[in-house]
């Protein structure tokens, strides 16, 4: 079972966010299956992050039912390059035809205004044409904790005091609501997996089977395609792909970077590295913060383009693992790009740490 989105579903050290009650809900329904969670959530990234992700941290562990909550972090985001990115996410998730998947709609404070007049957010909306096209199934968790208030069930501090994080009891909301979809489209579906099944003999050392294991089913053709220019089809560059100028080094991230195998960092000024690649898109994804280094590059031996990215007050040193697209819509064939490490030159720039997770390439 898998769990992919933002903040709100990340399995955080406080350990109360919504997967936590769906997960105890599996293992108190179903006693005799083993249940395995890959939360492959991270804080303050969207879809066009995780569909580069969608292989290492869920397809290849072979999650048989996968949560996918991005509607909230995907809300600032183009209508265009948020629907490409969502649904290339659903289609890699769907391709093998093992894994079954739920879209979870939370809450942001943005969402206030349109469904205070019964409306639907432009960003759930959107989901919601995804979700009809694959036959997908989906649970509007925030429109549940928002009716909770409206009952007086909950207070709206009880929820999120915040406008964005949820507090265990509006954690536990979503929960329900997502348990409730559940008791509706899993259980009554998986007779030969009862809830509550009796226990296993003592003497027993072997699991019940999974009531989710698609394995033997055959597989499910996808659709025709939403959007034509979905982002379905990415790779990864090696950094030993790429060539260096400068005292770079290469480093491993996982207590720095959780969801990062390594990182290709400097902190000099003026270090430049370089690589060519094949594809119509170029991602750059970094360990982001107040502390990093900003950047001057050349595509294709074009003019210089000067970056500088804003740094919001919430954002720390580093550890925001942040994309920054190079071009989405690059004709077919060849590219080659140059990179040299700046400083920012502004007030929120305090240091020059330039740390590279992942070079993402779209085909």
């Amino acid at each position: 079972m898998g769990f992919i989105g933002g903040s709100i579903t990340e399995d955080g050290r406080s350990a109360h966010n919504w997967p936590e009650p769906v997960t105890r809900w599996f293992a108190e329904t179903f006693p005799r299956t083993r249940i395995v969670v890959e939360n492959a959530a991270i804080g303050a990234t969207g879809s066009d992050l995780a569909v580069f992700r969608a292989e290492r941290d869920l397809i290849e562990r072979e999650c048989d039912l996968i949560f996918v909550e991005f509607a909230v972090n995907d809300y600032l985001t183009a209508s265009e390059p948020r629907m490409r990115a969502r649904e290339g996410l659903l289609r890699k998730l769907l391709a093998d035809g093992r894994s079954e998947l739920v879209l979870v709609y939370t809450y942001s404070q943005r969402m206030y205004e349109a469904m205070s007049r019964k409306e639907v957010p432009g960003s759930i909306a959107e989901f919601e044409q995804l979700a009809e096209h694959y036959g997908i199934s989906s649970v509007w968790a925030g429109r549940h904790a928002w009716e909770e208030v409206a009952k007086g069930r909950m207070t709206w501090d009880e929820w999120l005091p915040d406008g964005l994080h949820p507090t265990h009891r509006g954690s536990l909301s979503y929960g329900q609501c997502v348990i409730a979809l559940l008791e509706r489209e899993l259980t009554t579906t998986l007779p030969a997996a009862a809830p509550h099944a009796a226990a296993p003999d003592a003497d027993s050392d072997t699991d019940a089977p999974n009531p989710l294991d698609r394995a033997n089913l055959p597989s499910r053709a996808l659709p025709p395609a939403f959007n034509p220019h979905h982002w379905e089809r990415t790779k990864l560059v090696p950094f030993e792909e790429v060539q260096l100028e400068g005292p770079w080094t290469i480093r491993r991230a996982a207590a720095l970077m959780p969801r990062v195998d390594r990182l290709l960092s400097t902190s000099a000024i003026g270090a430049k590295l370089s690589f060519s690649f094949s594809g119509r898109g170029l991602v750059l994804i970094f360990d982001f913060g107040k502390k990093s280094a900003e950047f001057v590059y050349r595509l294709d031996g074009g003019d210089a383009v000067a970056v500088s990215r804003d740094r919001p007050d919430w954002c720390l040193d580093g550890g925001w693992l942040r994309p920054y697209w190079i071009a989405d819509e690059l004709p077919a064939g060849r590219h080659h790009i140059e990179l040299e490490v700046v400083h920012g030159n502004r007030e929120d720039c305090r240091g020059t740490d330039f740390h590279l997770g992942m070079i993402g390439i779209l085909k």
